[in-house]
């Protein structure tokens, strides 16, 4: 669950650079934005990876 937090606080820690990228040209956020991004991408894929392993193993102990 605290990967999962991180992706929140991320996404929020991206908005100012959002509205100065959408609404006021800045290159230099799109910049930002565009690494933000790769990050939460890394994020919730290791996020994946954690659920995939966690439902294996719990399968597994079942047999």
């Amino acid at each position: 669950m605290k990967k999962f937090e991180e992706v929140k606080k991320l996404i929020e820690s991206l908005e100012a650079d959002a509205d100065k990228f959408y609404n006021k040209g800045n290159s230099a956020a799109g910049t930002r934005i565009r690494k933000g991004m790769q990050d939460l991408k890394n994020m919730a894929q290791a996020i994946r990876l954690e659920i995939q392993d966690t439902k294996n193993n719990a399968e597994a102990e079942k047999k």
